[in-house]
């Protein structure tokens, strides 16, 4: 039950302060779509799909006008394309992804993630087909999103499968440098990814699974922002009531997210899945993760404090959307990609965020190196380093990173790259050594699993 002031703040996230539910995802799983001819399974893919999706947009629509609460993205999730599409070559799985971008286009949603494999023990034939697709497919389609999940601590660090992506990041890249690189914001790499994540471009749906899901993803940086400003004024504020102030925050968000969730779900007859509670901002000014760190007084996000805030932000969050819900999931916590948001963008600009410091908040947040631009002439090899860096963090850690990484052909630190949308734009980060050709990545095989991984 709400109480009255409860109710009156919620309504005020929703009018002054930018809360919205960021996306609703519908999972659905393609096993029984399996084929060996490629005709036979387009065909079953899109009715299966259609099925389920047809009326998607609208639903959401109509619970969101319902409650005066914008349903900004509608997605689809889908059963790991490597692992149903295992028996097809890098051909075939261009078309299969141009089919899934016509399957998009025709249900009206904005990208349909799933396009992915799981290779952190192996890469299996469909696993190598499909990482040898994704440039062209990225290329080539327009709302087709990739995940190759290459690490996680029950296994180890794939290393053959870095490297293998750092060169397919390096070549979807190139084919899209009349448009800075765009393709690589369609492709994130992994460590421990979620089954049940509904944010892009990492969405996928899990084995295991049921056979059509609901799951949403809420963000509300402004949100948060608001609830530590109004504080600010209390002469008694400590750092530890600031983490209670945002707990309770999480938590009111979390139900707007679920109350939303489980509506499209029952009105789709469709199973609700979890609420993702993560702080996903937009280049809007007011719906930034970066102002929350001004808000607490650092000067930039980037600054000394920056990672213990960072810390801070992310428990208090997850505690706060624990307690509200029993179906919390996904990555919830704190999203700081740079493009994205246009308080990190300055930041980094200015130089107070370098990509060293990025790399050390990923230790306490909830995703990684995402929405980076790097120099296009990064070599494949410092590109395979940062990756494996980035995966080792989530391994030792037993939690999901990612990179979500963007060469920009021809241009170089400083530069201004411009990719539109929620994608947003930015400077080029300067990368230390990016020229290095270091043979520690091309050895190969696989990182082993840390020793905390034995638990059995």
């Amino acid at each position: 039950m709400f109480e009255d002031h409860e109710i009156i703040s919620t309504i005020e996230m929703v009018k002054n302060e930018n809360l919205d539910v960021r996306a609703v995802t519908l999972g659905v799983n393609l096993f029984d779509c399996i084929s060996h001819d490629l005709g036979v399974f387009k065909k079953n893919i899109r009715k299966k799909i259609l099925g389920h999706a047809s009326r998607l947009v609208d639903t959401c629509d109509q619970v969101g006008e319902k409650y005066g609460i914008d349903v900004v993205n509608k997605r689809i999730s889908i059963s790991p394309i490597a692992l149903v599409g295992a028996s097809f070559n890098a051909d075939q799985m261009v078309e299969i992804a141009h089919e899934l971008n016509d399957i998009a286009k025709t249900v009206n949603i904005d990208f349909i993630g799933g396009f992915s494999a799981l290779v952190e023990k192996g890469i299996a034939k469909g696993d190598a087909a499909l990482i040898e697709a994704l440039p062209r497919a990225l290329t080539e389609t327009q709302r087709v999103c990739a995940s190759v999940n290459v690490a996680t601590t029950k296994a180890g660090i794939n290393m053959d499968a870095v490297y293998e992506m750092s060169k397919a990041i390096k070549k979807a890249a190139e084919m899209t440098a009349d448009d800075d690189g765009l393709a690589c914001a369609k492709l994130c790499v992994f460590s421990n990814i979620p089954q049940d994540m509904p944010f892009m471009a990492g969405a996928y749906l899990g084995v295991g699974v049921a056979d059509a899901v609901i799951n949403v993803g809420v963000s509300g940086p402004g949100v948060v922002k608001r609830a530590i400003e109004r504080n600010l004024a209390d002469q008694q504020l400590t750092l530890g009531r600031v983490a209670e102030i945002i707990k309770r925050t999480a938590c009111k968000v979390t139900r707007v997210g679920e109350l939303i969730g489980r509506e499209v779900a029952d009105s789709l007859g469709i199973q609700f899945g979890v609420v993702d509670l993560s702080l996903a901002p937009t280049p809007t000014v007011g719906d930034s993760i970066g102002e929350i760190f001004q808000a607490l007084g650092l000067s930039h996000i980037g600054v000394p404090g920056s990672t213990a805030a960072l810390a801070m932000l992310n428990d208090a969050v997850k505690k706060g959307g624990a307690f509200a819900s029993s179906h919390v999931g996904g990555l919830s916590g704190a999203f700081i990609p740079v493009s994205e948001d246009l308080n990190i963008a300055n930041a980094a600009h200015k130089g107070y965020l370098s990509i060293e410091k990025l790399e050390a908040m990923t230790c306490v947040c909830s995703v990684g190196l995402d929405m980076v631009p790097v120099p296009g002439d990064i070599t494949e090899q410092t590109l395979a380093g940062i990756i494996a860096d980035e995966m080792a963090i989530g391994m030792i850690n037993a939690k999901t990173t990612a990179t979500r990484i963007i060469p920009v052909p021809g241009k170089k630190a400083g530069d201004k790259v411009y990719f539109g949308g929620l994608l947003g734009e930015a400077r080029i980060m300067d990368v230390p050594h990016a020229g290095l050709t270091d043979d520690f990545v091309t050895f190969g095989g696989r990182i082993p699993a840390p020793i905390h991984s034995l638990k059995n």
